[in-house]
């Protein structure tokens, strides 16, 4: 069975150790620099674009991209470490030098599995039935998408709108990518099919053909919008429902807001993950409220009535009394959140503010009452 010819990393220019969005910027500056429509005098950036794609399938795929990197240490496609297998059972010679440098992934034991499976699930070899690529009407791709929701709003439910990038259909060739008037022709490239495969010898690499987008066909002229793609970028605004109570990492799925289908299929859905703003005032723990109130030194010592607002908008009198000291926290019922049948509390911390400055009156008055205390100052 042959081996790639090449080393993905070394085709997207990347090290082996390149996070997923190091290898994502890669590719997309490689593939807009080898694209056969940027390059329509060069017959050698269409290979190029090809082994491009062909790399980033295997190494933009978690799965994928672990039994390469672990065919690759072994020295499975002729490159990277080289190693040599080590000896295998009794009776059968080790791979010494000058030795054939092929690599027998019986040498190693268990662990390994059928080989034949490890290369087919690598590199989506002669897949047939249930496992082969989906025909007709496909639903399309969700999409995520994290919104930033003020804190009342979370609290007490309400209206958010988002702008969502989404690929649409192109409202001047109607998703058929041909220059309207002019008719769509067969791909030389796929013949018709749709993808085409990357590699060589006995396993290949399957992906939608780069001419024609995996549609099978070609403009005769491309549509101007969309440079031939049947599809344009557009950014949508959509006003999202935000129930009451929710708080960071509560999600609302919002059905056929997602991508598009292929073949006439439905689109995808849009995924909301709702992340809550702080607020200046209140601090939320579960259903209960956490609020801070600032009282002067008269109000501890004597007592007082202060006004306290709360998350429903309608501000209620707390009852301070005489004696109270800093860091006191008093209960409001009923004033949390609700969610569903439950609803929280609203706690009341108080902190009590001593005066940095003092006119003379107000020392006066301080020290008489020091002295009628019995305090040293």
């Amino acid at each position: 069975m042959a081996a790639p010819n090449k080393d993905y990393y070394q085709v997207l220019g990347v090290s082996e150790k390149a996070s997923a969005d190091e290898i994502k910027k890669a590719y997309r500056k490689l593939a807009k620099q080898y694209h056969p429509d940027a390059n329509r005098d060069d017959p050698r950036a269409a290979e190029r674009f090809k082994e491009i794609g062909g790399a980033y399938a295997v190494l933009s795929d978690d799965a994928k991209r672990k039994q390469y990197d672990q065919m690759r240490k072994l020295g499975a496609f002729g490159f990277g470490p080289g190693r040599t297998a080590p000896g295998g059972p009794a009776g059968r010679p080790s791979r010494g030098e000058g030795a054939d440098h092929g690599f027998s992934f019986e040498d190693l034991g268990g662990g390994f599995g059928n080989i034949s499976d490890l290369f087919s699930s690598l590199f989506d070899l002669g897949k047939k039935g249930p496992e082969a690529r989906k025909k007709g009407p496909q639903k399309g791709p969700d999409v995520e998408y994290v919104v930033e929701v003020p804190f009342l709003t979370a609290v007490r439910g309400g209206k958010v709108s988002v702008d969502v990038a989404i690929t649409e259909d192109c409202a001047t060739c109607g998703g058929s990518g041909a220059k309207p008037g002019t008719n769509l022709k067969r791909c030389e490239e796929c013949g018709g099919v749709g993808s085409v495969a990357f590699g060589q010898g006995g396993f290949a690499v399957t992906r939608p053909c780069p001419m024609c987008f995996g549609r099978g066909k070609v403009p005769e002229a491309a549509c101007a919008s969309c440079d031939g793609r049947g599809s344009v970028r557009q950014r949508r605004k959509i006003q999202i429902n935000v129930p009451v109570g929710v708080d960071t990492g509560s999600k609302v799925r919002l059905s056929g807001q997602g991508e598009r289908g292929k073949g006439g299929g439905p689109a995808g859905d849009l995924i909301v993950t709702f992340r809550v703003l702080p607020h200046r005032f209140f601090r939320r723990e579960g259903l209960d409220i956490h609020v801070t109130v600032p009282i002067n030194v008269v109000q501890a010592t004597l007592g007082s009535r202060v006004r306290v607002s709360t998350i429903s908008g309608k501000k209620v009198v707390l009852k301070v009394p005489p004696g109270t000291q800093a860091g006191t926290r008093f209960r409001i019922r009923g004033q949390g959140v609700t969610k569903e049948d439950r609803v929280g509390d609203q706690y009341v911390e108080v902190k009590v503010e001593v005066p940095e400055k003092l006119s003379e009156e107000e020392r006066k008055r301080m020290e008489e009452f020091a002295e009628a205390s019995g305090l040293k100052h």
